[in-house]
């Protein structure tokens, strides 16, 4: 049986259509993606302000930040050393530390002094003093345990760094003929001897015999003071009287609490210096959250 040749155009012409579309469509496709792409090169990172910038830094430091049950809760002494001997059960060495920050009011200076615990957390490191004294308080100086006495001919090597150490002395003789020198060196560092601090002294034996077994403790610049204060093993009996201690000796730099016989010796001096207010008091431990103290 034969078809004509007209009746297969007929039949043919849609075919040819559909295959056209898709043609047309496929090829619409690959040349609109480079309009898309030149678009996307176009469109520009909106930049931030300052202030969106530091919202946008607070919100993802407060979502870094652990937040803890007892943030804004206070204790006493005792509860608080409860709470983190539990959370420390499985660590005994563990160390507890006690945090004190202070107002820093103007007028204040860094608080700093020296201690020794009733019962010591830690092996308390040894000083490296060297002492300016000549004649018998040079002696006295070496009896004691000085590690370096000399005269104002060890200035020069303790300006290149020849002769270092942790705690300066010098006699009343020999601090002005120092100064000079010293001044610029050991001031910036909280070195250099001072009266006001007792490292200016005639009494250089006795100062060194008692610095014999004390560990030097020092705010850093916003005014707080950080010491490890006892063992996660002491009875809290021993704990307590730790922190206690410490305490007492940070009021008293501080000016919140009067020494008496430092104000006998020095009434003057005792009502000129300024009060920097304790704020916070925090114990915490190295597993355990940092716990207000509430009775200071």
């Amino acid at each position: 049986m034969s078809f004509p040749l007209a009746g297969l155009g007929s039949f043919s012409r849609p075919c040819n259509r559909v295959l056209n579309l898709v043609a047309y469509s496929r090829s619409r496709q690959f040349h609109s993606s480079d309009a898309l792409r030149i678009r996307h090169k176009e469109r520009k990172i909106p930049v931030l302000t300052k202030k969106q910038l530091a919202a946008k830094e607070r919100k993802r430091a407060l979502k870094k930040a652990n937040k803890s049950v007892y943030a804004n809760e206070t204790m006493t002494l005792a509860d608080a050393i409860g709470v983190l001997r539990a959370v420390e059960v499985a660590s005994p060495n563990a160390t507890y530390e006690l945090v004190i920050k202070t107002a820093m009011s103007k007028g204040t200076v860094i608080p700093k002094g020296r201690f020794s615990l009733p019962r010591e957390a830690k092996s308390s490191n040894k000083d490296r003093i060297l002492v300016f004294a000549e004649g018998k308080l040079a002696d006295e100086a070496r009896k004691a345990g000085a590690d370096i006495v000399g005269g104002p001919e060890i200035v020069d090597g303790v300006v290149s760094g020849r002769y270092q150490a942790t705690m300066f002395l010098s006699t009343k003789a020999l601090i002005r003929a120092i100064t000079p020198k010293l001044g610029r060196v050991l001031g910036p560092r909280g070195l250099m001897p001072s009266e006001r601090r007792g490292t200016v002294t005639d009494d250089v034996g006795g100062y060194i015999r008692r610095l014999k077994g004390t560990s030097e403790w020092k705010g850093d610049k916003g005014g707080t003071v950080r010491t490890p204060v006892a063992k996660m093993n002491f009875p809290v009996e021993d704990v307590v009287k730790n922190v206690r201690h410490f305490l007492t000796l940070v009021k008293r730099a501080t000016g919140n609490l009067i020494d008496p016989e430092a104000a006998a010796a020095d009434k003057k001096e005792t009502s000129k210096k300024p009060v920097n207010a304790i704020t916070k008091v925090v114990l915490s431990s190295p597993q355990g959250p940092g716990i207000k103290i509430s009775d200071i």
